[in-house]
């Protein structure tokens, strides 16, 4: 494929609020949506947005992709019943990294107070992990593959990822990428609290000198990609460009990431590679940023690998200390933020960032909403535009970077 793979269309739906354009002014302006040791998306109501048999059907994680989705093709242009391309040519690619983890707690307090014939027959498709991509398909008639990418907290940049491919290899014309969790139930809280992750003072800092682990966020993202030319053929607005895409495995351990950083590190570098972008042009780096002494310590390192002395200068900040870790949708939340940064010229913060680690070495950490400025381009290059990295980091030893662009000039 030699046409370039555009976004003409974000979505979100984050503790924040719904819109991708409040995500990014919310976190510009350096809020955070964090309360009671959670990240919830309390603006969310789904009879705004749905019908009530879309919601009796779907577990929540998936009307959060419903809800997202339709912002995305809405701001792309496309109305129901008129797609411009043909439905075959259409695919869906969300990841999700549990699935729905509320239709299957509550039908499990069903069958232990009620009985075994009082559990709905719809659990199993609300459930499952695969359920948002499906519902997209239905909901907007895209016959392309449907399908779920589930790499933990890499599976919403993975998605992304997967779409990128699929493009490339001619296999659609358009996808709608992204990811969607909402797995904020105590059962969820107390398995990740009981592993050391989660923060006990009820505050995540990336980061920072004091941090001590992130907050379970929920939340979608979705964008839609099409290619450079089918794009221009419709008379579409490009939001921003996806420019290369790496992913890599640590093959160490379940849940504790290659201490070395080199297979993190990889997968940036194999993202620059695919974009054609030097680590001096990166402009922005939207981190995975758990807030985990471990993980932030790790991640720098990978980093430092993959950018060398061009990462100093670059800004970087984590958008989980706003909205906290929304696992299976980080990615591509993260991936909507940074597309806004890029945007907009201006970065958010890493919220409640009062004393920069030094341990993770020197770092352009920001702790105010930021401007960013084009780096030095390399000679030949075309006229300069914004460039950002936005990576994500999984258990099972899941590493995936993302080289985003903004729109041409």
């Amino acid at each position: 494929m030699t046409s370039a793979v555009v976004v003409t269309g974000l979505g979100a739906v984050t503790p924040l609020g719904v819109g991708a354009g409040v995500l990014h002014r919310r976190a510009v302006a350096g809020d955070s949506a964090l309360a009671g040791g959670l990240g919830r998306c309390e603006d969310f109501r789904a009879a705004d947005h749905l019908s009530r048999q879309q919601i009796r059907r779907t577990d929540r994680f998936a009307r959060f992709a419903l809800v997202a989705a339709a912002e995305a093709l809405a701001q792309a242009g496309w109305t129901p019943g008129a797609l411009p391309y043909p439905a075959e040519r259409i695919a869906c690619v969300v990841g999700c990294a549990l699935g729905g983890t509320e239709s299957f707690e509550a039908q499990r307090d069903v069958l232990r107070q009620q009985g075994a014939e009082f559990v709905s027959p719809l659990m199993v498709s609300s459930m499952m992990a695969n359920a948002a991509a499906s519902q997209l398909s239905l909901r907007f008639g895209f016959q392309g593959e449907a399908l779920c990418v589930a790499s933990a907290c890499s599976s919403g940049t993975q998605a992304i990822g997967t779409g990128l491919m699929l493009l490339a290899a001619g296999a659609a014309d358009a996808v709608l990428v992204g990811g969607a969790e909402a797995s904020t139930s105590e059962l969820v809280q107390a398995a990740f609290r009981n592993a050391g992750a989660l923060s006990p003072t009820g505050d995540s800092v990336p980061f920072d000198r004091g941090r001590d682990g992130f907050l379970i966020g929920e939340g979608a993202g979705i964008l839609l990609l099409e290619t450079a030319a089918g794009a221009a053929a419709r008379g579409a607005a490009v939001l921003g460009e996806v420019l290369g895409y790496g992913a890599s495995a640590d093959a160490h351990h379940l849940t504790a990431p290659d201490p070395t950083g080199v297979p993190a590190a990889r997968a940036v570098g194999q993202a620059l590679r695919a974009a054609g972008v030097a680590p001096r042009e990166i402009g922005y780096v939207n981190a995975h940023g758990t807030g985990t002494v471990l993980n932030d310590q790790l991640e720098c390192d990978a980093l430092r690998l993959a950018l060398g002395p061009a990462l100093e200068g670059i800004p970087l900040s984590s958008t989980k200390s706003a909205i906290g870790h929304l696992f299976g949708a980080a990615g591509a939340v993260e991936a909507v933020a940074t597309l806004q940064a890029l945007r907009h010229a201006t970065a958010p913060p890493t919220v409640g960032l009062r004393e920069p680690d030094e341990r993770l070495g020197r770092l352009n950490l920001i702790r105010h909403a930021t401007p960013l400025a084009v780096p030095g381009t390399l000679p030949g290059r075309p006229a300069p535009r914004l460039v950002g990295l936005s990576t994500s980091f999984g258990f099972g030893g899941h590493n995936a970077a993302l080289v985003l662009a903004a729109p041409p000039a």
